[in-house]
């Protein structure tokens, strides 16, 4: 009562390379896309513009790893994230404050935003 399956399976290797392309397009553009939307929600500290502006980028480097980065290069970006209890000035960006990721992480209010824009521009960048 036994039997045999057999299948050929013949990958189209330029569409896996497309969609290998896609995928590292996309996460990089969400990368971006968190990073603007960090900005635009004002809750960065922003007093010269230094560090939300000028020191605060989206590193590709491991992008072909699946890994991209949001960093700050500024000596005291590490302390302002980690003291929210500092007094920050609300003038140019009113929701300034420490932590200014929690939102976009695990059990935050925009915990999904990474998940749905990388979805968005995969099918973008796939033509899907």
């Amino acid at each position: 009562m036994g039997f045999s399956v057999s299948s050929k399976i013949k990958l189209n290797m330029p569409v896996v390379k497309q969609l290998d392309r896609a995928k590292q397009q996309a996460l990089e553009q969400t990368g971006d896309a968190l990073l603007t939307r960090v900005k635009n929600k004002q809750v960065m500290p922003f007093d010269t513009s230094i560090l939300q502006d000028d020191s605060t980028a989206v590193d590709y480097s491991q992008s072909a790893k699946g890994i991209v980065k949001i960093v700050s290069d500024t000596p005291y970006a590490r302390r302002l994230y980690f003291h929210p209890e500092y007094n920050f000035s609300r003038k140019e960006n009113i929701a300034a404050g420490g932590k200014w990721f929690s939102p976009w992480l695990e059990g935050g209010t925009r915990q999904n935003f990474c998940s749905r824009a990388f979805v968005r521009l995969y099918r973008k960048e796939a033509g899907l």
